[in-house]
């Protein structure tokens, strides 16, 4: 339950992402700033942080000694993910976004055959888990549910301009994640390897940046000191927790499934926040429901990535 609670602790921090970007864009705040602010803001914290715990050569040596992959699957991970998701803020309210981006949920499951498992001195393509599958299936259905009623009011053009990159970032996100969990194969720590990502997708950064310069200008003080806040909660915070608990359970599937199904917590947080913070309504009959369906989905994943592990131990008794 540790990797499981350490999940659920980085979707209350993620939920701060949606909501900050959905303040940004009322402000007039554009989604390329929104999006590469927060890496810039997170690069100095996660060095701090890193310089603390006295391991940061470690991190420079894995960067030199693989750099084509690292800025690929960095670019993808970070980059691709989240500008994706600052661009579909700029269509959609925070809790639309919160609720499409469950979909990582299902992404991450999918892409299990593109990856391998050792059998011996074999390499097997591992498979998708579907009992998992069915499992995130039912918390996607909560999350549908909790918003149905607020996509009948969006535009055809919003909704695609909203969804469709959102699907794109639910793909990236988990496939740039394990693309560097199993290049480094346990070399490097939570922190460490988000430092290393942080560092490798710095030209993605860059050059989206000198786009922003060029189409919007320069930001404005806000959304300089908004982003810095999602760089700290979100980049830095919630994204060591994720990492920490996907480290976790690299090794099985079923459970790195649930480790990533906790993440639709984040779609509670950003309408808490939401309410709070940007006066959004009281949610419906129905997005209680959707909540109902969230949580039992919750339960069932916790308990089915368990059982193989039950199993085992009264074997082994």
């Amino acid at each position: 339950m540790r990797a499981i609670i350490l999940g659920i602790l980085a979707a209350f921090f993620f939920a701060f992402t949606f909501v900050l970007n959905q303040a940004m864009e009322m402000n007039g705040g554009s989604w390329v700033w929104s999006a590469s602010l927060r890496y810039f803001f997170m690069l100095p914290l996660l060095i701090i942080i890193v310089l603390f715990r006295k391991n940061l050569t470690i991190v420079w040596h894995e960067l030199k000694a693989n750099p084509i992959p690292w800025i690929l699957w960095s670019s993808v991970g970070f980059g691709i993910f989240y500008a994706f998701i600052c661009f579909a803020a700029a269509y959609g309210p925070g809790w639309l976004v919160a609720a499409t981006w469950q979909l990582t949920i299902i992404s991450g499951t999918l892409l299990a055959p593109l990856f391998y498992e050792k059998a011996g001195s074999k390499r097997i393509r591992k498979k998708i888990p579907f009992n998992s599958l069915t499992f995130s299936l039912l918390i996607v259905f909560g999350v549908l549910l909790m918003q149905a009623e607020y996509a009948k009011e969006m535009s055809i053009q919003s909704t695609l301009l909203c969804f469709i990159p959102i699907v794109i970032a639910s793909f990236a996100y988990p496939l740039g994640n394990r693309k560097m969990m199993e290049i480094l194969d346990g070399r490097l720590d939570a922190y460490q390897r988000v430092l290393g990502m942080t560092i490798a997708s710095l030209p993605f950064w860059v050059i989206l940046s000198i786009y922003g310069v060029y189409t919007v200008g320069l930001p404005s003080r806000e959304q300089v000191a908004q982003s810095s806040a999602v760089a700290l909660f979100s980049g830095v915070f919630a994204t060591v927790l994720f990492f920490a608990a996907t480290d976790l359970v690299r090794s099985d599937m079923q459970k790195l499934g649930a480790v990533e199904a906790t993440q639709s917590f984040e779609v509670l947080f950003a309408l808490l926040g939401e309410m709070l913070f940007l006066s959004a309504h009281m949610p419906s009959f129905l997005s209680l429901i959707g909540i109902c369906f969230i949580i039992v989905g919750m339960v069932l994943h916790s308990i089915f990535s368990r059982r193989p592990f039950a199993i085992k131990k009264s074997i082994s008794a």
